[in-house]
């Protein structure tokens, strides 16, 4: 996947490279020369190259969860990371976020994580996909666009991740494959605070030659008014009442604020 790199020196080559490749995180750390005391933190952009998913890199975990439960009956998301050190990516699938993933400073810096929850809404399941392209600090915000071209290019790869760590459950329910796939992009940046709908699900994780950034149009009103929303009395037709992804409304649509600068709820 491509990726961000923090590097003591702005490369003007672009090379190939992958996000869950080795090196793979949106932010890497080099150490200057050794005469060199202080640190300059510039990044240098690797985008290019298709994105690949590499089953031998990804390590699952089961958490509280039946493989062969159906989504619409027990609740079910996905918590996807990866390590530099190692390069491997790990799969949660829990009820809820695992949180154990997300802590340190490091990966609060990188905050280039993938969330995902199942929902039935109205009697019709759909995968919802979070990806949090900025806010929280200022080299998010000054990376926006980029971060938001490389979620966009490896989105694939992540869902072909889900796909093959969660096996068993589309084994067991294939019509799953064929439920909607709703990615959320969550920024404090209007232009690249949208959700899509990516279509079904074994379409969107469908390999691809790969995205070029200028097919790449980010667009404000995106699908906002098509997300579908759950009943508002008690009913058995959704479930789960409530998102399982703490912040997932962190910040409003386009069509709330309009398109000036945004603020952060509490």
């Amino acid at each position: 996947m491509g990726t961000l790199t923090v590097a003591p020196v702005l490369t003007s080559k672009l090379k190939q490279s992958s996000l869950f490749e080795q090196q793979s995180s949106l932010f890497l750390y080099r150490r200057s020369r050794p005469k060199q005391k202080n640190l300059t933190i510039v990044p240098v952009a690797r985008l290019f190259g298709p994105a690949i998913f590499e089953a031998s890199k990804l390590k699952v975990l089961f958490l509280g969860v039946d493989e062969k439960k159906h989504p619409g009956k027990l609740p079910r998301t996905y918590t996807l990371t990866h390590s530099d050190i190692t390069s491997k990516l790990t799969l949660a699938i829990s009820q809820t976020i695992n949180n154990s993933q997300l802590q340190g400073w490091y990966n609060k810096l990188q905050r280039d994580e993938v969330v995902a929850e199942w929902k039935k809404v109205q009697g019709k399941m759909s995968l919802h996909v979070h990806c949090h392209i900025s806010g929280g600090h200022f080299l998010l915000d000054l990376f926006a666009r980029l971060r938001f071209f490389i979620f966009y290019k490896e989105l694939p790869v992540v869902l072909k991740a889900f796909f093959h760590g969660d096996e068993n459950l589309f084994n067991h329910h294939p019509e799953l494959q064929d439920a909607l796939v709703w990615v959320h992009f969550h920024s404090n940046i209007p232009e690249f605070n949208i959700v899509e709908c990516w279509g079904p699900l074994k379409e969107a994780a469908a390999p691809t030659s790969g995205v070029h950034k200028e097919e790449i149009q980010p667009n404000p009103s995106s699908n906002w008014e098509l997300l579908p929303e759950p009943c508002q009395e008690d009913c058995e037709c959704c479930f789960p009442p409530f998102s399982l992804i703490k912040g997932s409304k962190k910040f409003p649509h386009p069509s709330e604020l309009g398109f000036g600068t945004q603020t952060q709820e509490s």
